[in-house]
C-alpha cells in the first residue's frame, strides 16, 4: 500500500498538483477501470427514448414489465445514451474541513476533486461544482477539458478558509444543488458531515433524481483522542475554545462515546437517504480508497444483476 498523500507530495501550483494526481492516482484507476469511469456511477446515464419488442441478447433488466403484461409480449425500454455525462461536486468548505493532524480534510477534498474531475473530463464528460462556506457562495458551471479542471482546482486552492461563527447547514447546500442541476447527473457530496441535523431528507430527494455518492471526510483524531495532557481545543464551527485534560481516562471515554454516537447517527442518515458512501480518511491513500469503492460497486452491480429489483449496500 502506498503512503498517504502528504502536503509535501502535492506541490502548491495548480498545474503541478494536477500532474501529480494524474501520475499517482489516475494511472492506477485507469488500470482498474480500463478507462470506463461510468463504473463509478450507479446508472447508465441514459434517457428513455422508446419501447420495442424484446429480441435475443437484449438486457433483461430493460424489460418494461407493465407494458409486457398489457400487451402479452415482452417489451424492452430503449435508451438514448448521453454522450456527455455530467458530474457535480457539492463541496462543504466550512471551518471544520480545515482540521487534520497530518493532512487537512480540505487538502484531501481538493485531491479527490482533482483526481475525479480529471478522470471524468479525459473521457469527454463535464464537471461542475457548488462551494459552501457558511452558505452556497460559488457555482462553477459544468464544463469539460483539462483547463476547466485547472480552473476548479485553482478556485479551491486559493479560496480562504471559512471563518468560524456559524454552524454548518449541509441541507442548504443540498437544496441549492437540486435547483442548479436540471438533468440527471452524478453527484459527489464531499463533506465531513459535521452539520446541523436535517440534511438526510434533502439528500434523499436529490438521490431520487441523481446518482449520489456521499464522500465522507474524516480524521482519526475525531474518533479517538490520545493522551496529550492539557491541551487547548477549539470548536472549528463556532470558534469556542476550552482547555481539556486528555490525560483523564474518563474524558477520553466520554469523547469516544460521543464520537461513536455521531458515527451511528451519520450512518443512519445515509441509510435513510439511500446513497452509497465513500469513506476518505486523512491517513488513507486516495487511490486505494477509490479502488476499494469501485470494487464494492462492481460487486453490488453483479448482485443486483442476479436479483432484479434488489438494492444492496456495503
Amino acid at each position: 500500500m502506498n503512503a498517504p498523500l502528504q502536503p509535501s507530495a502535492a506541490p502548491g501550483g495548480t498545474e503541478a498538483l494536477l500532474t501529480h494526481l494524474e501520475w499517482t492516482v489516475l494511472r492506477r484507476l485507469d488500470g482498474w477501470l480500463q478507462g470506463d469511469y461510468r463504473t463509478l456511477m450507479r446508472g447508465n446515464g441514459l434517457d428513455l427514448a422508446d419501447l420495442r419488442e424484446y429480441q435475443f441478447h437484449d438486457d433483461v433488466r430493460h424489460i418494461d414489465w407493465n407494458v409486457t403484461a398489457r400487451l402479452q409480449q415482452p417489451h424492452v425500454r430503449e435508451f438514448t445514451e448521453d454522450r456527455e455525462l455530467s458530474a457535480w461536486f457539492l463541496l462543504d468548505l466550512s471551518p471544520s474541513i480545515d482540521f487534520g493532524a497530518r493532512v487537512r480534510k480540505r487538502t484531501l477534498s481538493t485531491h479527490f476533486v482533482g483526481a475525479m474531475a480529471r478522470g471524468l473530463t479525459r473521457h469527454g464528460n463535464r464537471v461542475g461544482a457548488l462551494l459552501y462556506g457558511s452558505q452556497v457562495d460559488t457555482v462553477i458551471p459544468a464544463r469539460s477539458g483539462r483547463r476547466h479542471v485547472l480552473h476548479l482546482l485553482h478556485r479551491l486552492q486559493t479560496r480562504p478558509g471559512a471563518a468560524p461563527g456559524t454552524a454548518t447547514r449541509l441541507a442548504d447546500l443540498l437544496v441549492r444543488a437540486a435547483s442548479v442541476m436540471p438533468r440527471r447527473s452524478s453527484v459527489f457530496v464531499v463533506s465531513d458531515f459535521i452539520s446541523e441535523p436535517g440534511w438526510d431528507k434533502p439528500l434523499a430527494q436529490l438521490a431520487r433524481r441523481h446518482d449520489v455518492v456521499a464522500v465522507r471526510l474524516y480524521d482519526p483524531l475525531e474518533m479517538k483522542l490520545p493522551d496529550l495532557g492539557m491541551v487547548l481545543m477549539q470548536d472549528a464551527e463556532t470558534g469556542e475554545q476550552l482547555f481539556v485534560d486528555t490525560g483523564a481516562r474518563g474524558f477520553r471515554q466520554r469523547f469516544e462515546a460521543i464520537a461513536a454516537q455521531r458515527e451511528a447517527d451519520l450512518r443512519d442518515g445515509l441509510a435513510r437517504a439511500g446513497v452509497d458512501a465513500l469513506e476518505l480518511s486523512t491517513e488513507d491513500d486516495l487511490a486505494d480508497a477509490l479502488l476499494r469503492f469501485v470494487d464494492a460497486r462492481k460487486q453490488r452491480s453483479r448482485l443486483a444483476a442476479g436479483a432484479p429489483g434488489t438494492r444492496r449496500f456495503a
